[in-house]
């Protein structure tokens, strides 16, 4: 990484990122080894378990509320003069939908939605109260335009008038509550520092000067001399690298930021190549830096600058996109399935003693467990719980009509209602058993990232699995090249995507070879 002086060239990360692809490929045969948090950082890990809301979501939220109010309260203020004539109603209609877009515009263009403006609420109130008086000013000139003349100007001040005492109770509640929130970890982003000494301490001091949603939880830092002191800035250093990904495991953690400075280049891509696993955004912080970036390779955290090493994937309203997606597709799912899976537990109750679901643990977002069901495929008495022995070509654990609802994946149906309870997605990777493992060797063992494909919630149909890598895996190679297919998948999600997924399932589902 070169430094910014005479005729330097910008930073480019995604020389960055293919160095560290390198990095990985060149060590995939080096198993993770497994470690304990000490007493202190359990402790906090324990403490930071609850979800936060996050703070895109809650602004989302705002606007949509603001614009509804905004567009109810012009509609029903104008009532009073419309005529009965249904044009004047869909003018009506029309023009306040049209005022409430322009001042949710309006406010966005003054950055009157900024988290440190809403939490100053009177002082910022000014450019919020000016947004609005350009909105009905335009909404004003846009008037004139209308076929059908349907305002009063007694009802246009009264209309300007109650939308704007709206405003500014409204402002000054969410000003009140989102300090508040603040306050008690309700809303807030929760980030870890990553490397200490001097750098983290300056990174510290920049980062609480600045009016911003970010809680420091913790240091992590391999060096145990004096440049990396137990306490930096106030906050206690929890542990080494390797244990800040199990503190992360259990933590619901939002950011990585690295204060290793730039020069150790070789430092930050090892480390970045132990944390990529995690679903976070990874971070390098520049402000000790003089450094020339590309505009799109960073970000600020008040006003500290960003490199966007890596971004946390389907986020936010992403999130709640898919989330919607999920309820709606697997309600629908069901409805039309459910003669089938009617038929398939009466079948597997009829021909083999036993109940009709099989439960196993499984790997779910985050490496958490959950438990997945699915109709029973074998004789209980030769059940497999944690899957360490793969199913393999007319085994004979398997019953008959178990073989059939296995080469059909008609046994993963009742996996539709772990998507109802948020254990699963329609689509993702797909969850392996706890031991899984090819041969003698566990997944983990064989690819070093394999963890990674944990960073979305796993799905009942995935990438992989359409593209012919589903069933047994009894060599190193299906497991790799199956993980590089839902790693693809993590990279380049959109619902577009999902949906295509969802469409050719089965339809690949008739090519089922190596489903036993």
């Amino acid at each position: 990484m070169s430094k910014a002086g005479g005729g330097s060239d910008p930073i480019d990360l995604n020389s960055l990122r293919k160095k560290l692809s390198r990095s990985t490929s060149e060590r995939e045969d080096q198993a993770p080894q497994p470690v304990t948090l000490n007493p202190l950082a359990r402790q906090v890990a324990n403490q930071l378990r609850a979800t936060s809301h996050s703070p895109n979501i809650v602004i989302g939220q705002l606007r949509l509320l603001e614009f509804a109010v905004l567009a109810v309260m012009g509609i029903v203020v104008n009532a009073i003069e419309v005529p009965d004539a249904i044009t004047s109603k869909l003018a009506l209609i029309g023009m306040c939908i049209c005022n409430a877009v322009i001042c949710a515009t309006m406010l966005q263009l003054t950055d009157a939605y900024q988290l440190p403006n809403l939490r100053r609420a009177l002082q910022t109130m000014a450019r919020v109260q000016g947004a609005l008086l350009a909105s009905f000013a335009l909404t004003c000139l846009l008037t004139t335009l209308l076929p059908v003349g349907i305002l009063s100007w007694k009802t246009f001040g009264i209309w300007y008038g109650a939308s704007a005492v709206f405003l500014f109770i409204e402002r000054i509640i969410v000003g009140l509550m989102i300090r508040h929130w603040g306050r008690n970890g309700v809303m807030e982003r929760r980030a870890v520092i990553v490397g200490g000494g001097q750098s983290a301490k300056e990174l510290i001091r920049s980062l609480e000067h600045h009016d911003n949603d970010i809680r420091i939880c913790g240091i992590f830092d391999d060096r145990k001399s004096a440049r990396s002191p137990d306490v930096v800035a106030g906050y206690p250093k929890l542990g080494t690298f390797a244990e800040l990904v199990e503190f992360a495991r259990l933590t619901k953690l939002d950011m990585l930021i690295i204060s290793i400075p730039m020069s150790a280049e070789a430092r930050i891509l090892e480390l970045i190549r132990q944390l990529w696993v995690l679903p976070v955004d990874i971070r390098i912080a520049a402000h000790a830096n003089k450094l020339r970036f590309r505009p799109r390779s960073y970000s600020h955290i008040g006003s500290v600058p960003m490199l966007d090493v890596m971004d946390k994937p389907i986020r936010d309203w992403d999130f709640v996109a898919k989330r919607t997606f999920d309820i709606v597709f697997s309600i629908i799912c069901i409805a039309l399935l459910w003669p089938i899976m009617l038929a398939a537990a009466v079948a597997v109750k009829s021909t083999s003693k036993g109940p009709v679901l099989f439960k196993q643990k499984r790997h779910g977002f985050n490496n958490e467990t959950i438990n997945i069901w699915k109709f029973r495929s074998m004789y209980v008495e030769m059940s497999d719980p944690t899957a360490k022995m793969a199913v393999t070509k007319n085994d004979p654990r398997v019953t008959p009509v178990g073989r059939f609802l296995r080469k059909s994946s008609i046994d993963e149906l009742p996996q539709l209602f772990n998507v109802l309870a948020g254990d699963l997605s329609l689509v993702g990777p797909r969850p392996h058993a706890i031991h899984a493992q090819t041969g003698d060797l566990k997944y983990t063992e064989v690819v070093e990232h394999y963890f990674a494909r944990h960073k979305v919630k796993p799905g009942v149909t995935g990438w992989a699995q359409i593209n012919g890598w589903r069933g047994e895996i009894d060599h190193d190679d299906k497991i790799k090249n199956r993980t590089a297919h839902d790693l693809y998948y993590i990279e380049n999600w959109s619902l577009l995507l999902d949906l295509k997924i969802l469409i050719l399932t089965p339809i690949r589902l008739l090519k089922s070879e190596n489903a036993y």
